[in-house]
């Protein structure tokens, strides 16, 4: 672990002795082998079965990685966190439904979601999911036909759906534009990207002349996404507007492989972990390198990849709060990088996460996952846990 990120202290600084040892329960509890894939499966169910396991979850998983149900039950996180210099990325948690007044519903929900932020000092962005405000079938359908996308269809029912899920984006960007908050809208899988590519370059062309607004996330374990960022940023020279980029690794590597070996296309995945690496690394540097052109957000518990971008900052003489640097973990997660960079005056936040708890469990489920799929990350978060439990004693 490099020094930079080393310092329980300041990593656990917000937490009670109590909170730690909850974390410590939770994670020792995940980190047994088969408690998340049995856990994963079963939730879910029980949940739709009225048994009384609310309580549970919300007392251990979901308040762990999760802000609370409603907006104004983010407060508390919020301040506490803003008190320590972490910012917040607010995300509705609701994905995958499945009727246009679900659709109208997310949109309110996001502009209340950026009316809210816009009243705080710490809530420079908000999250979305294009699949919160549009149906995945129209999305698949738009990606694999380019006959949809350049706006010739005979359905014509299909291509006014598609005019409302754009309306409904651009009266979202619209608000954060005049209220000044970022919208970061999230990678979805490889078959329904490339109408939302599209979507979010559209929307980039109106709000982000002056200074990023939109920012669109790019998944570097997919291996064309390196040349992708290249080609966006020439697309947004040539159009005249800045560059809103979300580095990530990548969140769906299990089914993107189960679907390409299924339908006999050759997986979009990088062959191995070291490609994706070098990619975000790659990556990193060339946002860096286009700074005045490019807004990025380093999202990654990656300790390599934030002391590079860490570090990059410094060898370039750049101020460690430069606007178009930030990083970000999740929240519930890699405190240590977090408070440690926002100790050394770096734009960091958490991603926050809200909403009822039914219809966030898809992504307490993900979380839950990616703690036990990620190489030691559910045994470096409880080594870190018991450290500064350790020095509290002595």
């Amino acid at each position: 672990m490099s020094t930079l990120f080393e310092n329980t202290k300041t990593a656990f600084a917000y937490k009670s002795d109590k909170d730690l040892k909850k974390a410590k329960f939770l994670f020792n509890t995940m980190s047994y082998p088969l408690f998340v894939p049995i856990g994963t499966r079963i939730t879910p169910f029980i949940m739709k079965t009225g048994l009384p396991i609310h309580g549970i979850i919300r007392d251990t998983i979901f308040r762990q990685f999760v802000g609370g149900e409603t907006l104004p039950e983010t407060a508390t996180i919020c301040n506490l966190l803003g008190s320590y210099g972490v910012q917040i990325i607010l995300d509705y948690g609701v994905e995958g439904k499945q009727d246009e007044a679900d659709y109208e519903k997310a949109k309110l929900v996001f502009k209340d979601v950026i009316e809210y932020a816009s009243t705080q000092p710490n809530i420079p962005f908000i999250s979305i999911k294009i699949t919160g405000i549009a149906r995945f079938n129209l999305l698949q359908k738009l990606n694999d036909s380019p006959r949809i996308r350049s706006g010739i269809h005979d359905h014509e029912e299909e291509m006014a759906e598609w005019e409302r899920v754009k309306a409904r984006l651009f009266e979202i960007c619209t608000l954060a534009a005049e209220k000044n908050i970022g919208v970061l809208i999230d990678a979805e899988e490889s078959w329904i990207q490339d109408p939302v590519d599209r979507l979010v370059i559209e929307m980039m062309e109106t709000f982000n002349k002056e200074k990023a607004i939109v920012y669109n996330t790019i998944q570097l374990y997919r291996h064309d996404r390196l040349n992708f960022l290249k080609m966006f940023h020439r697309i947004a020279r040539q159009r005249h507007f800045i560059l809103g980029i979300k580095l990530v690794r990548g969140a769906y590597m299990e089914t993107e492989r189960e679907r390409a070996a299924n339908n006999g296309y050759p997986s979009p995945i990088q062959p191995d972990k070291n490609s994706t690496d070098r990619d975000f690394d790659e990556a990193i540097g060339y946002c860096i390198s286009n700074i005045e052109e490019i807004s990025c957000i380093v999202a990654t518990h990656n300790e390599e990849s934030n002391k590079l971008a860490y570090d990059l900052l410094k060898e370039k003489g750049l101020a460690m709060n430069h606007p178009h640097v930030h990083f970000s973990q999740l929240y519930g997660m890699s405190d240590h990088i977090t408070f440690n960079l926002a100790k050394e005056g770096c734009n960091v936040s958490k991603y926050l996460p809200f909403g009822p708890l039914k219809d966030v469990i898809p992504y307490l489920m993900r979380r839950a996952q990616e703690n036990s799929s990620i190489s030691g990350q559910t045994n470096k978060e409880l080594a870190l846990i018991k450290a500064e439990l350790k020095r509290r004693k002595n």
